[in-house]
């Protein structure tokens, strides 16, 4: 596959032929999250501990190893690949590298090679947290702005994370932070021109992803890009109260919240993102977009999803749809394919669902509990599908 770059604004391969990146998340599999395992969201060391707690921690060690080797794997690839996807946005917690799992990068990367897709590494947890959410496996507070020890830790981890892959033509380049939340902005762009520093001082001239303030949504203290293999990253989930369906029985388009919601609203907000595109000369990527399923009557989602790309191509814009696989829940984005069975360890009856009840039961069903999070167990979505298959090859 040819190594990625930036010129004239546009991301190019080594023919500096345009190259559209559309393609899906990896949500839940190397950064595991509460609502996409079937339960409320809670930060990951939280319901570790509770394994520990419960079975100690070889089985803890053993759990994550099965989990990780089940919920995704190879034929996974050739799924996206199906899809007419060139591109998976694969986060991960930064225990990945700092405790050497290297291997789930490492066969993510060969995985997707034989199929032909390009590779975004998305640092989606990062030492501290960045932000105050269970996303960044955080307990409320977003530590990496508070405490300097944090923010070295990261620029070491890029560090190490170039020189294993600074020549790896498979990675289309990395997104960097996700979803930073901080007061102060000017630390937040000095963490971010470091990082920058920290991966080109290893040589390696990969893409990097810069993502806005405020959950990838404001970038005006950014500036002028300050490398040119760079580009801007946001996301997209307007408006959440149906993407989200917090409010139930919403229409898209339709009105939401007293406002008429269609593709002309919608056009007019990512305009600030293109204009962006258009004053710096970069691309612009939106790494998350997507909508909570109410399949198999779905509908008035899949117009939501229809003109979002729509936009997208339009103007040009990369982006990975959030995601590709979770447990069926009634609330956030979920899956392309989804677990709709109810196992005792999801207990969809009870109070305590998915990942609360998994410390209680591993050590019971470990077999059972590994066969369920292989994608041949979960559902996909043929109407989501076609929609995103349709634009992907546009």
């Amino acid at each position: 596959m040819d190594f990625l770059s930036i010129k004239n604004g546009k991301i190019v391969d080594q023919k500096n032929q345009p190259v559209n990146l559309r393609g899906v998340n990896l949500g839940g599999w190397l950064m595991m999250e509460g609502y996409i395992l079937g339960g409320r969201n809670i930060a990951e060391n939280q319901f570790k501990r509770e394994i520990a707690g419960n079975s100690g921690h070889k089985s803890l060690l053993r759990f994550e190893e099965t989990y990780r080797r089940n919920f995704i794997a190879a034929g996974d690839f050739v799924n996206i690949k199906n899809l007419r996807a060139n591109v998976v946005r694969l986060p991960f917690h930064y225990h990945i590298v700092t405790t050497g799992k290297w291997s789930f990068l490492d066969e993510a990367i060969v995985w997707a090679k034989k199929n032909g897709i390009y590779v975004i590494l998305d640092l989606h947890a990062a030492p501290g947290a960045q932000n105050g959410d269970w996303h960044s496996d955080s307990s409320g507070e977003a530590k990496l702005w508070q405490e300097k020890k944090y923010r070295e830790e990261l620029y070491d981890i890029w560090r190490r994370l170039a020189e294993r892959y600074k020549n790896e033509t498979v990675i289309a380049g990395y997104d960097v932070l996700n979803e930073a939340v901080g007061k102060n902005t000017r630390i937040i762009k000095e963490v971010y021109a470091r990082i920058t520093k920290a991966i080109r001082a290893t040589g390696d001239r990969h893409i990097i992803f810069i993502e806005g303030n405020n959950w990838a949504q404001e970038f005006d203290f950014l500036g002028k890009p300050w490398d040119d293999n760079l580009a801007f990253s946001f996301h997209y989930y307007l408006p959440g109260d149906f993407t989200f369906n917090c409010v139930r029985n919403l229409r898209y388009p339709g009105k939401i919240n007293g406002e008429l919601w269609n593709r002309n609203k919608m056009e007019n907000i990512l305009r600030r993102y293109v204009k962006l595109q258009q004053k710096y000369r970069i691309p612009i990527y939106c790494g998350e977009f997507g909508v909570n399923l109410r399949c198999p009557d779905c509908g008035t989602e899949l117009a939501w999803v229809r003109d979002v790309l729509a936009i997208f191509n339009q103007y040009g814009i990369h982006y990975t749809y959030w995601t590709y696989k979770a447990v069926a829940g009634g609330l956030f984005p979920d899956g392309l394919y989804q677990y709709l069975d109810n196992p005792p360890w999801i207990n969809r009856w009870s109070q305590t669902t998915g990942v609360e009840t998994y410390g209680r039961l591993w050590h019971k069903n470990t077999k059972a509990m590994g066969e369920s999070w292989q994608t041949k167990n979960f559902v996909k979505s043929a109407a989501l599908s076609r929609v995103l298959s349709a634009y992907f090859r546009k």
